[in-house]
C-alpha cells in the first residue's frame, strides 16, 4: 500500500473572466478569433504530498486558493493542469449539506449522502444511529430539511460526513459550527481520527487549531504554494504576508533589536496593517492619532500575536490646540463588539503634561496578552479636559483586527495560565 495519501502534483486552476455573457457566448459558438477574456489562476503550479497518517494544513489569505485546492482534491472542481492522486476513501467537511435535497428528511438525506459518498444502503443502516445520536435534533429527522434552522442543518450535515469512517478526512472551515457544546464535541471526533492515525487535510483560519492539531502545514498565496514546513514557522511566515513584508523578509533582518525600522522614519506604521475601511471615526481633532501600530516582542508591526507574548499598542497623536489634560486610551473588543479589556493613562497612574498647539505624542501601552486564541478589534482614544470639560478629541473604533493564536486552549476569553498539581 502506497505511503502518499494525497498528491498534489503541478496543480494549476485558471478561470476565464468575462466582460460581457455576450463574449462567452460569441467564443462558446465559434464567433470569436480574438480572446475575449481574461485569465483568473486560482491555483498556479501548486505541489505537495500529504503521507498516510499526517495530519496536513493550509493556511493563506482570502484569495489565496485554499478551498479551490481541497474542491480539487475532493472530484467537486478539475485542474486546468496538473494532476491530483488519491489513495483511500475521502470524506469532505467543505459545503456542509451541499447535497442536501430540502424536500427529504433529514433520514431521507442521511441516505440520499451516504450513497453519493459510496457506501451501500446495509452500511449507512450500521452507521444510522451513530449519525443521528451526533446531530442529536430530536424528532425533526423525520421532517423535511427545509424546515431546520441553520444550525440543525449544518448539526446534520456534519454527523453524517464524520461518521462514516473515512481513511482520508477533508476539513474547510467546519469544526465551529452548532453551538459550543456541540462544538465541542465535533472537536473530540476530530482528535479522535487523528489519534487512529487517520490522514487528515486540515484548511483553517483558527491559527491556534492549525498549530495544535498539524505535524506540517503548507502556505498558499495568490493561488502558488510560498512554502511548507512545521506549523509555528509557517504561521510566523504567514504573519509576515498578512502584513506584505514577506518579499521584504531577508537574512539580514536583526530581530534581535526589538525595533520596528518602520517606527523611527517617515513610514506609517499602520499601513503594514491590516487596516478596517469601514472604521468609526469621530471627535473633535484638537488632537489627532495620526498613526498607530501592533508590535510582537521582536518589534515587529502585526496583527497577529501569540497568547502568552509581550506586546505593544502603539499611537501617535498630534496636537493642534493647547490641552492641559489628555488622556490616551485602547480597547480589545471581541466581533461581537463587547468590551473585552483595555485602559488608559489615567487608569494606569500616567498623568501625560499639558501640551501645546504643535507637539507630537507617543504613546505605548506594553502588556503580556493572555486573551484566548481568536478574533478580536483594536480601538483607539485620545480623550481629556479642556476648559474643565471633558472632551473626546478623537476616536477610532474598530481600527483594525487583532488576532490571537496559541498551541494552549482556555475556556472563555482569557487564560489564567493555571498551575497544576496532582497529589
Amino acid at each position: 500500500m502506497s505511503e502518499t495519501a494525497i498528491l498534489v502534483d503541478h496543480v494549476t486552476k485558471m478561470y476565464k473572466l468575462y466582460d460581457r455573457p455576450m463574449d462567452r457566448l460569441k467564443e462558446s459558438l465559434g464567433l470569436s478569433r480574438q480572446k475575449k477574456y481574461k485569465e483568473h489562476f486560482a491555483l498556479k503550479d501548486v505541489s505537495f504530498q500529504v503521507r498516510r497518517g499526517e495530519t496536513v494544513g493550509i493556511i493563506g489569505t482570502n484569495g489565496s486558493g485554499k478551498s479551490t485546492i481541497l474542491k480539487i482534491i475532493t472530484g467537486v472542481l478539475n485542474p486546468t493542469g496538473g494532476s491530483v492522486q488519491v489513495n483511500g476513501r475521502i470524506s469532505a467537511l467543505l459545503e456542509l449539506g451541499a447535497g442536501f435535497n430540502q424536500e427529504y428528511s433529514g433520514i431521507e438525506n442521511v441516505y440520499l449522502n451516504g450513497t453519493m459518498i459510496g457506501f451501500s444502503r446495509e452500511e449507512i443502516d450500521a452507521k444510522l444511529d451513530e449519525i443521528l445520536r451526533f446531530a442529536d435534533i430530536g424528532d425533526f429527522v423525520y421532517q423535511p430539511v427545509k424546515t431546520y434552522s441553520s444550525g440543525m442543518f449544518v448539526r446534520l450535515a456534519f454527523a453524517i460526513a464524520i461518521n462514516i469512517d473515512p481513511e482520508i478526512l477533508i476539513v474547510d472551515e467546519a469544526l465551529s459550527v452548532g453551538d459550543v457544546f456541540f462544538q465541542a464535541k465535533c472537536y473530540r471526533k476530530f482528535e479522535e481520527f487523528k489519534e487512529m492515525g487517520k490522514t487528515i487535510l486540515f484548511v483553517s483560519h483558527d491559527l491556534s487549531s492549525i498549530g495544535k492539531y498539524c505535524d506540517r502545514v503548507v502556505l498558499l498565496n495568490n493561488g502558488v504554494k510560498l512554502a511548507e514546513g512545521g506549523a509555528k514557522e509557517m504561521v510566523n511566515l504567514y504573519r509576515k504576508v498578512l502584513v506584505n513584508q514577506y518579499e521584504d523578509d531577508t537574512s539580514g533582518e536583526d530581530a534581535g533589536t526589538g525595533e520596528d525600522s518602520g517606527a523611527h522614519t517617515d513610514t506609517s506604521m499602520k499601513e503594514k496593517l491590516n487596516l478596517n475601511p469601514e472604521v468609526l471615526e469621530y471627535g473633535s481633532k484638537l488632537a489627532e492619532i495620526t498613526d498607530f501600530a501592533i508590535q510582537d516582542d521582536a518589534g515587529n508591526i502585526t496583527n497577529l500575536i501569540e497568547k502568552g507574548q509581550t506586546f505593544s499598542v502603539k499611537m501617535r497623536v498630534q496636537f493642534q490646540e493647547d490641552i492641559s489634560e489628555p488622556i490616551f486610551a485602547f480597547t480589545i473588543k471581541d466581533l461581537k463588539g463587547t468590551e473585552i479589556t483595555g485602559t488608559n493613562t489615567m487608569y494606569e497612574g500616567s498623568p501625560v503634561k499639558p501640551k501645546k498647539a504643535g507637539d507630537v505624542q507617543e504613546i505605548v501601552f506594553t502588556q503580556v496578552m493572555n486573551l484566548e486564541a481568536g478574533e478580536y478589534m483594536l480601538c483607539l482614544g485620545c480623550t481629556g479636559y479642556r476648559g474643565g470639560e471633558f472632551t473626546v478629541f478623537h476616536r477610532l473604533y474598530d481600527v483594525c483586527n487583532l488576532t490571537v493564536i496559541s498551541d494552549k486552549k482556555a475556556v472563555g476569553y482569557f487564560d489564567m495560565f493555571s498551575k497544576v498539581t496532582l497529589r
